[in-house]
């Protein structure tokens, strides 16, 4: 059996994937099964710079605010801002603290350096201003894609006055309330004020729209983008917000909705411009509905990556990510009847798995689920393999100081 597997086995470089693809998509998305783990984040940093260097990829998307991921934007392509301040201001979750995430800003800052816009990389961030328990003030996307629209278009055709929207939002801490998430009173979504806000914004959007021909000859392609991002964020905030002040038992569930919702228009967004590499959780990403518990609750949903698979076709890729081993966080060898177990026999340290062949290979043997100790890590489904259009393994998520060890020790990976 792991001769039959090791055939499906190739490198994870960008030759491959196109070896392993019936053509390079629009969007190639790279999943993972936990967040916060240098080692994947540097396969993905590796294989970015192949697809930019060799198969013409331009973006790199990640599942972080697409708002603040705007300043990394600029800084990678202009200079704007320092890495420190990029790194702390630009990215959600958390994750500007990561050291491969500091990485690939300072790795697309000098790979920009003299070139003109054309041939310059770009940083996206996907997500929403959100977490799936709390949701930003929508005040920024507002007052933004007003201010856009107050310097272009006749004033006599705005909604509002800037005035207006800031008595309507208020202080931004009533959008922010953390007890909202789970005592939907407590949720600002569906006051009146809030309902306003939500008629003012889907206007304003409709406005930058009709005034689409007038706004093509006198701004440029990355500003009228940005103000179409805005509007995006608005709308989808204010929506988020209405449904956390749902008192019916499909809250939940409609609100992780939601946020993949907001992530597929982002990447649909993004691909009208050129080649994406994505990287995000596999239950983002996957085509299969998702799932989770929360709050003792099993819910379901459609991913983004469902979405925009469902709107291009072969232009929409899926590669999943499997781990072998997070030894740090309990993670230990997996069982040799899972896939993972029988990927972790292999030699190599890391690999591109080919899953229909793989599918194929393992024939009517059904391998087992497998279950995690850790609840931040969601192991691959058996049951859902061939969905994927390939898969890629890592044997061991290591920590600096497991790099330092092996290191020492004069380990080669």
């Amino acid at each position: 059996m792991v001769t039959d597997i090791k055939d499906t086995v190739r490198a994870v470089e960008a030759a491959a994937v196109r070896e392993l693809l019936p053509a390079l998509p629009r969007l190639l998305a790279l999943g993972e099964p936990t967040h916060g783990e240098d080692t994947l984040l540097e396969l993905r940093n590796d294989l970015f710079r192949q697809l930019v260097e060799q198969e013409g990829y331009r973006t790199i998307a990640i599942e972080s605010d697409c708002v603040t991921g705007l300043l990394v934007d600029e800084y990678v392509t202009s200079g704007t801002g320092t890495l420190d301040e990029v790194m702390e201001r630009g990215f959600s979750h958390g994750w500007g603290t990561s050291a491969a995430n500091r990485a690939l800003v300072r790795w697309m800052r000098a790979h920009n350096e003299g070139r003109p816009a054309s041939g310059q990389v770009r940083f996206a961030g996907f997500d929403g201003p959100l977490e799936t328990a709390a949701a930003a003030s929508p005040r920024q996307s507002l007052t933004a894609l007003h201010g856009y629209l107050a310097a272009r278009v006749d004033p006599d055709l705005l909604p509002c006055t800037a005035e207006t929207l800031d008595h309507l939002l208020g202080s931004d801490d009533r959008w922010t309330e953390p007890g909202a998430m789970w005592d939907p009173a407590r949720s600002v979504g569906r006051s009146a004020q809030a309902t306003e806000l939500r008629l003012l914004a889907d206007d304003m959007v409709a406005l930058s729209d009709a005034q689409t021909p007038h706004l093509i000859a006198a701004d440029s392609r990355d500003e009228r983008d940005r103000a179409r991002l805005y509007g995006r964020t608005a709308t989808g905030l204010l929506r988020y917000h209405y449904w956390m002040a749902d008192p019916s038992p499909s809250r939940l569930s409609r609100l992780v909705g939601l946020r993949d919702l907001m992530m597929a228009e982002n990447l649909l967004a993004l691909a009208e411009r050129g080649r994406v590499l994505v990287h995000a959780h596999n239950s983002h990403l996957q085509r299969e509905k998702s799932t989770v518990r929360m709050g003792g609750m099993p819910l379901e949903w459609w991913s983004a990556g469902a979405i925009v698979n469902a709107r291009l076709g072969d232009e929409y890729a899926f590669l999943a990510t499997a781990l072998g081993t997070i030894r740090h966080q309990g993670v230990d060898t997996p069982g040799p009847d899972t896939v993972e177990g029988l990927l972790y026999a292999l030699p190599e340290d890391r690999c591109l798995v080919d899953a229909a062949r793989l599918a194929a290979a393992l024939g009517d043997t059904r391998p087992a689920p497998r279950v995690s100790p850790w609840f931040g890590y969601a192991p691959l489904d058996p049951a859902h393999l061939a969905d994927s259009d390939g898969l890629v393994f890592v044997k061991d998520a290591l920590t600096v100081g497991d790099r330092t060890d092996e290191a020492r020790r004069g380990v080669v990976r």
